[in-house]
């Protein structure tokens, strides 16, 4: 039988034009596929903190911001709909929760407020500048500081459907929670595909925060009894059981983030100071928005100095309002006033997490009163590298 050859050149030939056409083919089939490496168009930050840390303080400093949608403790419905349960059952309901406000899809709150319902029947709704702003409202521009009772009354009857209509028009969505105790609960939100996440971890000193918490007794009772599993029974925490629990958590979500992360955690965990923050303000709200993609503006410079400058410690009335005061005189005030009886308790139930995030013990009253004695530590640069960790972890 006689044999065909073919010429080694025109093999070649076919066989580029083969490939040619097979990448050719391959590259558009490939701009039909969803890319998975792409990041979702929203940035998503979760400021993770506890009661009375100055947490309410720092949301405002992205909510006035006129690129950010922003909700504060949205899981308060979570807690008070399911109080009979401990916070670490309601740790999936609130994350789930979670999710689905940073995705904009706020028929999770169905579950929590099945009534008709209007913008005021969101926890906390008026100190987000957002809701008190077009899409959601019409009484306010977004580049306005917005004030908590002046949204109060022009804004609270819109249809809460204008959340989740605000919520798409933004390209950050910021959440500030109280509600989470351990770090790797929210592994699952950092791992997932449409979400494009960043946590700021806020802690203060705890003996500060026993001081503001003093101020707080009757309403922070049914969540002490969560924190605590009680069984729904509230809780005024006069042995620091709750702080104790507090203190614990920020050691952990800490030790988590520094300590061998997990590489998705690589530029997505930032953890700032209250006393920091007030000493220093620009500096570290400059931080946190560079981390979160975010620019500072001159009309947020300016009302930032206003609401850190102004005149004493602040009221007890005050204590869940974003007021001006003296900053700096609010994080030093519990030297003065806490006993020293108390300030050794809470350096006993506290003493890992005081060590550990920067602060000084006190051996005695009179270097508690002693103002003049830095009970900050300056904080540790480079406390880990991402380099020294095997990323299979």
């Amino acid at each position: 039988m006689a044999r065909i050859r073919i010429p080694s050149t025109i093999v070649i030939v076919f066989i580029t034009i083969q490939t040619g056409f097979l990448l050719f083919m391959y590259a558009r089939y490939s701009s039909f596929m969803p890319q998975s490496e792409e990041k979702p168009s929203q940035v998503h930050i979760l400021i993770l903190s506890s009661w009375r840390s100055g947490s309410s303080f720092v949301g405002q400093l992205f909510s006035q911001h006129p690129s950010v949608f922003y909700l504060m403790e949205p899981a308060w419905h979570v807690w008070v709909t399911m109080y009979q349960n401990s916070a670490r059952v309601l740790h999936m309901a609130v994350r789930d929760l979670v999710r689905s406000v940073f995705l904009c899809d706020m028929s999770v709150f169905d579950a929590y407020m099945p009534w008709k319902r209007n913008l005021s029947d969101l926890f906390q709704w008026a100190v987000s500048r957002a809701l008190c702003s077009a899409p959601a409202c019409d009484s306010f521009q977004r580049t306005d500081i917005t004030s908590e009772m002046a949204c109060k009354t022009l804004c609270g009857r819109y249809p809460f459907s204008k959340v989740e209509e605000a919520c798409k028009t933004y390209s950050h969505v910021v959440i500030k929670e109280v509600r989470f105790f351990d770090l790797k609960v929210l592994y699952p939100l950092l791992t997932d595909p449409s979400l494009n996440l960043k946590i700021i971890h806020l802690i203060r000193d705890p003996r500060a925060v026993v001081k503001s918490r003093e101020q707080s007794i009757k309403a922070l009772a049914r969540d002490n009894g969560i924190v605590l599993s009680t069984n729904g029974t509230k809780v005024e925490d006069s042995k620091y059981k709750v702080m104790q629990e507090i203190c614990r958590s920020h050691v952990q979500i800490y030790e988590t983030a520094t300590l061998k992360p997990p590489s998705f955690l690589k530029d997505r965990y930032l953890m700032i100071r209250f006393e920091d923050l007030v000493r220093d303000p620009l500096s570290e709200i400059s931080e946190m928005y560079k981390f979160a993609d975010l620019s500072l503006t001159p009309t947020l410079k300016s009302w930032i100095y206003n609401i850190t400058h102004g005149q004493g410690p602040g009221k007890k009335k005050e204590a869940f309002r974003i007021t001006s005061r003296d900053a700096i005189s609010v994080s030093q005030a519990w030297r003065n006033v806490l006993s020293f009886q108390k300030i050794k308790k809470i350096q006993e139930v506290c003493k890992g997490a005081i060590n550990m995030l920067g602060y000084r013990l006190v051996d005695s009253e009179k270097e508690q009163r002693d103002l003049s004695l830095d009970l900050v530590l300056p904080r540790r640069q480079n406390q880990f590298s991402w380099s020294s960790f095997n990323p299979k972890h």
